[in-house]
């Protein structure tokens, strides 16, 4: 799917009304600020001596925080300036000097080719609208011998279980476009020219109240889901071991490219 000019404007306006009020949340935000997926991306950069990075859709700008220490550079990208305004702030409270932040779409980067030695996007690319393209992108921008390291929510394989995830998703965030699961994941990286050198999944556990207040959810759509949980299927409930207080497990994955 290409996305055109139509499609962008859209795009944008959806994301910096959802993200933008909210940016501060998602700096704070202990669910964005922590995890193994972010101690194995510090351990995947340490001592490497990569030069110049690239938090690709930053977010909060955990990734950039955790990157700052072990490289030259990093560039926070993202639609919102609402949000890199936000991680500006905070990297100059954390006295990281060595981040610059860009706003603009994933799908068509303002980099060079080969600009940076690293590539790294989390909880971001359920957002984009062409993910073949972005993942084109992040190779075109990515040195030959780089790496690029991909943290998501994923999708199960099976169908009902896709199917639920994706409406609680779309409910609790009109932004939302796609949790693409690890088969999908690995067959678009490929055909974007990368090689997949490890796929490590994992699962959080996720907070029903701070998940929907976070991004300011209906309370029309907060209803919605509580009735999707309340009558869904066992396979469902088991699979996301839904609590009473709507608290469930979301399946995670960590994709570690290179470019050949």
């Amino acid at each position: 799917m290409s996305t055109n000019s139509a499609d962008v404007r859209g795009i944008q306006a959806l994301v910096e009304s959802q993200f933008g009020p909210q940016a501060a949340a998602y700096v704070t935000s202990a669910v964005h600020a922590s995890g193994e997926d972010l101690s194995a991306l510090a351990q995947a950069v340490e001592g490497k001596a990569f030069g110049a990075a690239l938090d690709l859709g930053c977010g909060g700008g955990h990734v950039s925080f955790t990157l700052a220490p072990h490289v030259g550079q990093v560039t926070a990208y993202d639609l919102s300036s609402d949000m890199l305004g936000a991680v500006a702030a905070e990297a100059g409270r954390r006295g990281l000097l060595n981040i610059t932040t860009q706003v603009g779409f994933a799908e068509a980067l303002p980099f060079s080719d080969g600009a940076f030695d690293l590539v790294a996007s989390r909880y971001s690319a359920h957002h984009w609208s062409d993910v073949p393209a972005g993942l084109a992108e992040a190779h075109r921008v990515l040195k030959p011998g780089g790496t690029a390291i991909f943290m998501d929510a994923v999708a199960p394989a099976h169908p009902l279980l896709d199917t639920f995830l994706q409406a609680v998703e779309l409910l609790r965030d009109p932004s939302h476009v796609r949790d693409y699961s690890v088969a999908q994941w690995k067959a678009m990286a490929e055909q974007a020219g990368f090689k997949v050198k490890r796929v490590e999944a994992r699962r959080i556990r996720l907070e029903f109240q701070p998940w929907v207040t976070r991004i300011r959810t209906d309370a029309l759509h907060v209803d919605a889901i509580r009735s999707l949980q309340a009558l869904a299927a066992d396979l469902v409930r088991d699979h996301f071991a839904i609590e009473e207080d709507g608290s469930f497990m979301l399946d995670n994955a960590s994709l570690t490219l290179s470019r050949a």
